[in-house]
């Protein structure tokens, strides 16, 4: 299983799945306040108080929680090539939706915040790791027509 080229790529998007939640998504620092999209929570601290808003901003963690999980279960199915490519589609559109999600999410901000802010690395993560789901899938695709191939010449 590990051997398999698309175990790793797999292994290294839901590494990045998981990374993305401990990284700001967008941040903007003033000399009084500071606002930080993180994908769990939306954290404004003015002076010495901060206020924390988890909903709707907590969809992006479950997002990239779905894809990771998704991904360790196609991970498992080896054996089923086919249905590790289905699961692979699907994975590309819940890394699609967390990943734009937390673009729209952060935008949004910057507009009502009405400051420029900077993106931090939370909001690249999902992207890379939909590029590795994508390479992945590939290598799948590989095998399955090598198998393919090696059943038609018997």
């Amino acid at each position: 299983m590990w051997q398999r080229v698309q175990t790793i790529f797999l292994a290294v998007a839901i590494t990045c799945l998981v990374a993305m939640i401990f990284f700001p998504v967008w941040e903007v620092k003033t000399e009084t306040t500071r606002l930080t999209l993180y994908p769990l929570y939306y954290r404004a601290q003015l002076g010495e108080a901060s206020t924390e808003i988890y909903f709707p901003y907590c969809i992006i963690a479950m997002l990239g929680l779905a894809a990771a999980t998704l991904a360790a279960i196609s991970i498992q199915k080896y054996e089923n090539r086919l249905l590790q490519l289905k699961m692979g589609a699907l994975n590309s559109l819940l890394m699609a939706g967390c990943g734009f999600a937390a673009a729209y999410l952060s935008i949004k901000l910057a507009k009502d915040s009405h400051a420029p802010g900077k993106f931090g690395f939370g909001l690249y993560f999902p992207f890379a790791a939909m590029l590795c789901n994508a390479i992945a899938n590939r290598f799948i695709k590989r095998d399955e027509k090598l198998v393919k191939d090696s059943d038609r010449l018997r």
